[in-house]
C-alpha cells in the first residue's frame, strides 16, 4: 500500500475552533455548580442542616471558581493583546470593552461570567460568616444562599453571551443550547424566592418557574438562526432533569452514609431539583417553534398556560398531592399566561440582542 506523501502533507491539520476552549471551561463551570445545587438541596430534603464545607457546597464553589478563572485569563491575554496593540479576536468572547479607564480590555461574554464569579466570592465569605454566627443552615434559601444563587445565575448567563458570538459556528449553536438549558434548570431554584411574596389566590412559583421557562426557551429560539433552538434547549433541559433525578438521591445517601448521618425519617427520596423542573417543557418548546410565525405574546401565553395547567398534575403524579382549588388553580393558570406572554416578549428581544454579539464576518476573517 502506497501512500501519498504530498497529499498528506498538503492537507490542512485540525486545529481547535478560536474560543472554544476557554467557552467549553466556563460552561464546563457552571454545570458543575448546577451539580452542587441539586446535590444540596436535596441534602437540606433528605438530612438536614449542614456546614460551609460540605462536598455539595465545594461543588458549587468549585464550579463558581472555575468559570471566573477562566473568565479572568481570556480577559488578562485580551488586555495584553490590545497593550501591544495586537489584534483582538471578536470571536473569543465578543468584542471587548474597556474597564476602569480601560486598564483592562475585556470580551464582553467573559466580562458578565467573570463579574457572576466574582459577586459569588463576595457571597461565599458572607456565607461562611453566616456559617460561623449561626453554625448549621437548616434551609436551602438563606440570605447569602440567595446571593450565591444569584451570582451563579450571572455566570451562566455569560456562559450564553459567550456561545451566542459564535452562533454561526456549530459548537457556537450547541453551546448556546447547553448554556440556555442550564440557565433554565438553575433558575427553577431562583423562583422558590417568590414563596416571600402575598401571592393571595396564585401560585407565584408556578408563575415564576413558568416565566423563566418560557423566556429562556424563547431565547434560544430566536438567537440561533435555523429553527429548533427552543427544542434543543428543551431535550437538553429533560436530559439534564433525567439524570439529576437518579443522581440526587443517590449521591445524598451516599454522602450521608460516608459522614455517618442519618436520613431523615420521613425522606422520602423524591429528587428536589428535577421536580421543579416543569415536565411539560419540551411540550412548550414544540408549541413555541410552532406558533413562531405568530406574535410572541402569542406563543408566549399559550407556553404559560401549558407549564401552570400541568404543574398541579406533576406534583400529583410525583408526590401524590391533592388537586388545588379551582379557583387557585384556574387564577395561576390567568397569571401564567399573562407572565408567559411578557416572557414570550422578553425572550424574542434578548434572543436578538444576543444575535448582535456574533462579529461580521470582515471581522471574522481578519
Amino acid at each position: 500500500m502506497t501512500v501519498n506523501i504530498a497529499a498528506t502533507a498538503a492537507s490542512p491539520a485540525r486545529t481547535v475552533p478560536r474560543g472554544l476552549v476557554p467557552a467549553s471551561v466556563v460552561l464546563g463551570g457552571t454545570l458543575l455548580s448546577l451539580i452542587g445545587l441539586t446535590w444540596d438541596i436535596q441534602w437540606h430534603s433528605d438530612v438536614g442542616p449542614d456546614t460551609f464545607f460540605t462536598m455539595p457546597h465545594l461543588f458549587l464553589y468549585a464550579g463558581s471558581a472555575i468559570s471566573g478563572l477562566a473568565s479572568l485569563a481570556v480577559v488578562l491575554m485580551t488586555t495584553a493583546n490590545a497593550k501591544r496593540d495586537r489584534t483582538i479576536d471578536p470571536m473569543v468572547g465578543g468584542r471587548a470593552v474597556g474597564v476602569f479607564g480601560r486598564t483592562f480590555e475585556a470580551p464582553v461574554g467573559y466580562l458578565i461570567s467573570g463579574i457572576g464569579a466574582a459577586l459569588f466570592l463576595v457571597y461565599g465569605l458572607w456565607d461562611q460568616w453566616w456559617h460561623g454566627l449561626y453554625g448549621f443552615d437548616a434551609v436551602i434559601d438563606s440570605p447569602p444562599h440567595i446571593g450565591l444563587l444569584l451570582s451563579i445565575s450571572i455566570t451562566m448567563v455569560g456562559a450564553v453571551m459567550i456561545f451566542a458570538v459564535a452562533r454561526d459556528e456549530r459548537w457556537g449553536v450547541y453551546g448556546v443550547a447547553g448554556a440556555a438549558a442550564t440557565l433554565l434548570a438553575f433558575s427553577m431554584v431562583t423562583v422558590l424566592g417568590l414563596r416571600a411574596l402575598p401571592g393571595g389566590p396564585v401560585n407565584t412559583v408556578s408563575v415564576g418557574s413558568a416565566f423563566f421557562s418560557v423566556m429562556i426557551l424563547f431565547m434560544g429560539a430566536y438567537v440561533l438562526k435555523q429553527r429548533g433552538g427552543a427544542l434543543a434547549v428543551g431535550v437538553i433541559v429533560a436530559a439534564l432533569q433525567a439524570v439529576f433525578w437518579w443522581f440526587s438521591p443517590w449521591a445524598t445517601e451516599v454522602y450521608a452514609d460516608a459522614t455517618g448521618l442519618p436520613l431523615r425519617d420521613y425522606a422520602e427520596g423524591i429528587p428536589g431539583l428535577p421536580n421543579m423542573i416543569p415536565m411539560s417543557l419540551i411540550l412548550v418548546a414544540v408549541a413555541v417553534e410552532l406558533l413562531r410565525g405568530l406574535p410572541a405574546w402569542v406563543a408566549g401565553a399559550a407556553g404559560g398556560v401549558i407549564i401552570t395547567a400541568l404543574v398541579p398534575v406533576q406534583n400529583i403524579l410525583v408526590y401524590g398531592r391533592n388537586f388545588p382549588a379551582i379557583e387557585r388553580y384556574l387564577a395561576t393558570v390567568v397569571v401564567g399566561a399573562l407572565f408567559g406572554a411578557l416572557a414570550g416578549m422578553l425572550g424574542r428581544r434578548f434572543g436578538h440582542m444576543l444575535r448582535h454579539l456574533a462579529p461580521a464576518k470582515e471581522e471574522r476573517h481578519a
